[in-house]
């Protein structure tokens, strides 16, 4: 049986609808064919030039990510940037490369559902409803499954998501029964969490001035930064990919990219 790049955008298309991406996004096949056969995939956060070449070094097939390689249109493809490199590396490699980025994050069981299933949320809905509706949305607003603290939950997150540290803003000792979670980059979705109900706020790549209005609100926030936010997906895809090839019996090799690290490095 010869899968090709094809039947596993099939595969994703379930786990992560088109149509869920946001307008600006650049969701799907970002380089390579549908046609192109595949053995061996990849499955890492960012299409970044250390996983890309070693995804060729190593002789992967399909590289799926989720953030995007391209997400404007480029003018121009210069093999000397590091855009142009990727391209041209990845092109004489035959190797492809497939992003699912905010439908992966509206999903029903996409990163936001699973961020909150790390904070132990029960009762979810998305924290800005999508078009789809039927619980897809970006972030999530739920109760977690027992009263704690602000400080208690920071603490708790920082062992639960393994993360060498994290920010919060607030009383340590203020109560909190409801969160919103967002992964990657929430600061966009401030409004929504205000106007959720939630004593808390989980995400990444947060502003100091969100940290003053959530200081003035007597509410919570925890940053736990944008790697850690999303990371935890690749794991998780990699068991449910590797779950439906078996089921449509494809002889695929599915792994996690076993390179990538958090950018920003704490001391």
């Amino acid at each position: 049986m010869t899968v090709t790049v094809a039947d596993l955008i099939d595969i994703m298309d379930q786990i992560a609808p088109p149509d869920l991406a946001e307008e600006w996004d650049n969701a799907g096949l970002q380089i390579g064919r549908k046609d192109w056969p595949v053995k061996r995939v990849w499955v890492s956060l960012d299409p970044i030039p250390l996983v890309v070449s070693a995804a060729c070094d190593a002789g992967i097939d399909l590289l799926i990510t989720h953030h995007p390689l391209i997400f404007k249109a480029p003018k121009s493809i210069d093999f000397a940037t590091p855009l142009g490199r990727i391209i041209q590396q990845s092109a004489c490699c035959r190797l492809s490369i497939y992003s699912a980025h905010t439908n992966l994050d509206a999903a029903v069981d996409g990163i936001n559902d699973i961020l909150a299933d790390r904070l132990k949320m029960t009762d979810t809905i998305p924290l800005v409803e999508g078009s789809a509706g039927t619980g897809t949305g970006i972030g999530r607003v739920g109760t977690l499954a027992r009263p704690t603290t602000l400080g208690a939950l920071a603490r708790e997150i920082k062992e639960t998501i393994k993360v060498p540290a994290l920010k919060y803003t607030g009383s340590k000792d203020l109560p909190v029964r409801r969160a919103a979670v967002c992964s990657g980059s929430g600061s966009s979705l401030m409004g929504a969490f205000f106007a959720s109900g939630a004593d808390v706020y989980v995400s990444g790549d947060l502003k100091y001035h969100d940290a003053r209005d959530v200081e003035a609100a007597g509410l919570g926030l925890i940053d736990v930064g944008h790697f850690a936010s999303e990371h935890l997906i690749v794991d998780i895809l990699v068991e449910r990919l590797t779950a439906e090839a078996k089921k449509r019996s494809m002889p695929l090799s599915i792994e996690a990219c076993p390179l990538e690290t958090d950018p920003f490095v704490s001391i």
